[in-house]
């Protein structure tokens, strides 16, 4: 299984700026890969509320696996954030 390098909020922040920033999604900037490098942290709050969204897992996830570690893990990503 791979680890990522960067943080579970970074990651997040930098999926929202790109959907808002990149006409490849929502946005209008055909090469937003800079702006994203740039701006990513304006959405570190939005990335947050969607971790905190995930500490419960629904059925299908919690199904998928132990539901007590899905929730230690996106604790740990909470406060590494906070």
């Amino acid at each position: 299984m791979d680890i990522s390098v960067g943080t579970a909020v970074e990651r997040i922040a930098r999926v929202l700026a790109g959907q808002r920033i990149s006409s490849n999604a929502r946005g209008d900037d055909p090469s937003a890969a800079d702006v994203v490098d740039a701006s990513w942290h304006i959405y570190r709050d939005d990335a947050i509320a969607v971790l905190k969204t995930l500490r419960e897992p629904d059925e299908a996830m919690a199904s998928a696996g132990d539901p007590a570690v899905w929730e230690a893990m996106i604790r740990a990503a909470i406060s590494e954030a906070e």
